[in-house]
């Protein structure tokens, strides 16, 4: 059976990377305006409405309008926003949590895909919190740099235009709409502190998350993450030796995988958690094709850059 998806906000950088993993399958058939029709309220009304799945590619409030757009009880919603990613209602769009969250998935009528850095972030520490190697009411900080191609057109072509930007720090407000799904994802008393960054790069981001204990825990903590993902088609996690250094690469090719790293000190008291991922793969194209694929009832790496 041939299902439609309608892409709403496809022409953005999210809409067409998804567009492209799904270009030749014949399970899906992508229903487009033509771009004079886009803005047109009538005729997304009815695209929003005739399609099997939608996926909103738009800014937050944009999305929430489209949602109270959808009549149809039969329409299925994955919004790549941050507008439902903590909503009553919403299943969080990361399969990766565990089998419960899968089976939420493949059922759900409602998800919301994870952001960038709250992937690498809850992939890192949501396992720990569950096997109680990480309290729930840790004060955690996440450093993280990504590609520029995560914020959007405006800053892709701020960076473009200006190639004496090396690095952009950003979110010192320490209000960034990441923090409140870091929190809730990880089950968290106390959201995390997030710094992230951008660097001139298009693609790509590194996660990290440091951690200090007591005793040797470097050992539990990389079984906790070995075991919680032993078998994931798409995370691998890795105990680091003796690297001096991580680099994300301006040619790094796209990927819909996520690696994870531990970095202990010799005494195995201090941790350097790292996640690398593609920014508009896992952290967000991939992502959000993954969960088409399961909510489809499809393996859910169909499509997939692996």
């Amino acid at each position: 059976m041939i299902r439609t998806v309608f892409i709403d906000g496809a022409a953005g950088t999210t809409g067409l990377e998804i567009a492209e993993r799904l270009a030749g399958r014949n399970e899906f058939s992508l229903v487009a305006l033509p771009d004079a029709e886009r803005k047109d309220a009538a005729r997304r009304a009815e695209a929003l409405n005739g399609a099997d799945f939608v996926i909103l590619c738009l800014p937050d409030a944009a999305a929430i309008e489209a949602v109270t757009m959808v009549t149809n009880p039969a329409v299925r919603i994955i919004d790549a926003s941050t507008a439902h990613r903590v909503a009553p209602g919403w299943t969080y769009g990361f399969p990766e949590l565990g089998a419960a969250q899968r089976d939420a998935i493949e059922r759900s009528k409602r998800v919301s895909n994870p952001g960038c850095y709250p992937t690498g972030f809850l992939a890192l520490v949501a396992p720990l919190v569950a096997a109680g190697i990480v309290a729930r009411d840790a004060r955690l900080s996440v450093n993280a740099v990504s590609g520029y191609s995560g914020g959007g057109k405006e800053l892709i072509a701020r960076f473009e235009a200006d190639e004496d930007i090396g690095f952009r720090s950003y979110g010192l407000n320490l209000a960034h709409k990441h923090v409140p799904e870091m929190t809730h994802g990880a089950g968290l008393v106390h959201p995390p502190l997030f710094a992230p960054a951008v660097v001139p790069v298009y693609r790509g981001m590194l996660v990290e998350v440091p951690l200090s204990f007591d005793a040797q825990t470097a050992d539990a903590a990389f079984d906790a993450l070995a075991a919680h993902f032993d078998g994931s088609p798409l995370v691998s996690v890795s105990r680091a030796g003796d690297e001096s250094e991580l680099l994300l690469r301006k040619s790094d090719e796209a990927t819909d995988r996520m690696e994870l790293m531990l970095y202990a000190s010799p005494d195995g008291t201090q941790i350097r958690l790292v996640a690398r991922l593609d920014n508009l793969g896992k952290g967000a194209s991939g992502a959000c094709v993954q969960n088409l694929n399961i909510m489809a009832g499809l393996p859910e790496t169909a499509g997939l850059r692996i």
